[in-house]
């Protein structure tokens, strides 16, 4: 390829990484202003001096350090559960082909599909029933089931073309199911199940209406829920609302930059199968 077929390319990956990281840069740009400084010169314009009171009101107004840890213990609990349910769901789905292997796929994906608005009453109810209300414990055993039904989707096609003679031979050697799935199916499948934890801590990390409803006290508020609820209760400047989006997106997105380099290797050797 030439340079001046490569030019096009590169201007266009240019192009997209600008306007994805964008959005970022003018809400640090307003966090770190001035409400006077906002109000003066609008929100596209660089910060005269660097102003962190926004932050630091917005901070102690929420407790943001417990409403961190509070979404940071959720969503790595369901990130890790999911992962565990979806691994042995599709192993038995998969490679274990039982019975009724399609209509079980179908229900998982109708699962997939059903709107969380449907089961705000039931889960409501059932968690008052066996006194979870209120408690972290229920978002992560309803999230763990609901991202586990995607994740059980996807490892089922891809465990579904797990080479059977890597199986029969570690079964010859006498290895057990739980020794094929955890020594053998397990560390294939590594690069994948990195993507799904991933994702499984990102979506649960962006959650805002089953936490709302199923952790109404300050003490249990995640931090969607905080954002939310915030901005309804009480008037808040352009500085602050900048300043609690930038605190509320930084650590999902260093999560994410952490996990990078498994989510494109998880990507790289799904393109290849």
């Amino acid at each position: 390829m030439t340079a001046a077929r490569r030019f096009p390319a590169l201007a266009l990956i240019v192009l997209g990484a600008v306007l994805m990281v964008l959005p970022l840069l003018i809400v640090l740009d307003n966090a770190v202003k001035s409400p006077a400084d906002y109000s003066a010169h609008g929100p596209l314009s660089l910060p005269h001096g660097i102003h962190l009171d926004a932050l630091k009101d917005f901070w102690n107004r929420v407790d943001f350090g417990r409403v961190l840890l509070n979404s940071v213990l959720i969503s790595g609990s369901v990130a890790v559960a999911g992962v565990v349910l979806s691994v042995l769901n599709a192993y038995a789905i998969g490679i274990g082909r039982i019975r009724g292997r399609t209509w079980v796929l179908a229900f998982f994906v109708l699962a997939n599909v059903l709107p969380q608005e449907a089961l705000v009453y039931p889960l409501y109810y059932l968690a008052k029933q066996v006194g979870l209300y209120d408690t972290r414990l229920s978002l992560v055993i309803v999230f763990s089931v609901i991202q586990a039904a995607f994740g059980t989707y996807l490892l089922s096609s891809v465990l579904g073309a797990f080479p059977r003679e890597i199986i029969e031979a570690a079964r010859i050697d006498g290895a057990g199911s739980w020794q094929v799935l955890w020594r053998i199916v397990v560390p294939v499948s590594r690069p994948t199940l990195g993507v799904l934890l991933v994702f499984f801590f990102v979506w649960t990390w962006n959650e805002f209406l089953l936490p709302l409803v199923m952790l109404p006290s300050n003490d249990n508020q995640t931090v969607s829920v905080a954002l939310g609820v915030l901005q309804g209760q009480r008037l808040m400047d352009a500085t602050m609302t900048n300043a609690a989006g930038l605190l509320g997106a930084l650590p999902a997105l260093a999560f994410f930059l952490v996990f990078q380099r498994t989510l494109t290797r998880g990507i790289a050797v799904g393109a290849v199968r």
